[in-house]
């Protein structure tokens, strides 16, 4: 990960987008006790503003389509979106908006915000890990943040308490996000042109070192060692 100390004085607070394609959703929920069932939504979409130097001051908004749940089923899929649980026909998405960011290291804090689901909104803790801040090494190369978040969270809290005997109540979220700077900033339009400070790009590995050539005994004047003769 970049060293915050190294980042240059362009990535002071700045609008970024999700990358709805790379942000991705995991619930973990016990089976009747056999196990945890685990499903994912992927396609959010939102905005986070942040400055990397003081998290206090940063924002955020998201909204997940519950339509895109997966359970790897598809008859599980229709269930969870079911009136008696989810109800997506009348609440298709689920929305979290941050309150208040409690800094705890310079690459973990905390994001209290407020989640809205199935019509219920309940304040809700993320505890997220800041992974990296620097030029994407692919086209069109712009400045890219990414962040893991976990959290927990109670069904019934939101009113979705069907099937007790089947369905913990203690749901468990992982989220594994990235967010592009929004498009029109100087500091977009130099990342796109290549002449951001070379600390604001990856550290890419380089080719491979060949490999040496075998050493041919004879060449080096080395005797071969010949089997003993009996």
């Amino acid at each position: 990960m970049t060293p915050l100390a190294s980042l240059p004085a362009a990535a002071a607070s700045a609008r970024y987008e999700l990358d709805p394609v790379h942000t991705r959703v995991l619930f973990a929920v016990s089976h009747a006790g056999y196990s945890q069932a685990l499903g994912t939504v992927s396609g959010s979409q939102g905005t986070l503003e942040f400055d990397p130097e003081d998290w206090s001051s940063a924002r955020l908004e998201v909204s997940v389509p519950l339509q895109r749940v997966d359970l790897g089923d598809e008859r599980w899929n229709r269930a969870t979106l079911a009136r008696n649980l989810l109800d997506a026909e009348r609440w298709p998405e689920a929305r979290f908006v941050s309150t208040r960011v409690e800094p705890l290291a310079a690459d973990r804090f905390i994001v209290h915000g407020q989640l809205t689901l199935r019509g219920v909104t309940r304040e809700v803790p993320l505890e997220v890990k800041f992974n990296s801040l620097r030029r994407h090494p692919m086209p069109p190369f712009r400045r890219t943040a990414g962040f893991s978040a976990h959290a927990r969270l109670s069904r019934a809290a939101f009113g979705i308490d069907a099937w007790p005997n089947v369905i913990g109540d203690e749901v468990e979220l992982r989220i594994e996000a990235e967010a592009v700077r929004a498009r029109g900033s100087v500091e977009d339009a130099a990342d796109e042109a290549g002449t951001v400070p070379d600390e604001a790009t990856p550290d890419l590995p380089g080719p491979p070192a060949p490999s040496e050539p075998a050493t041919d005994p004879a060449a080096t004047g080395t005797d071969r060692q010949e089997p003993d003769q009996q």
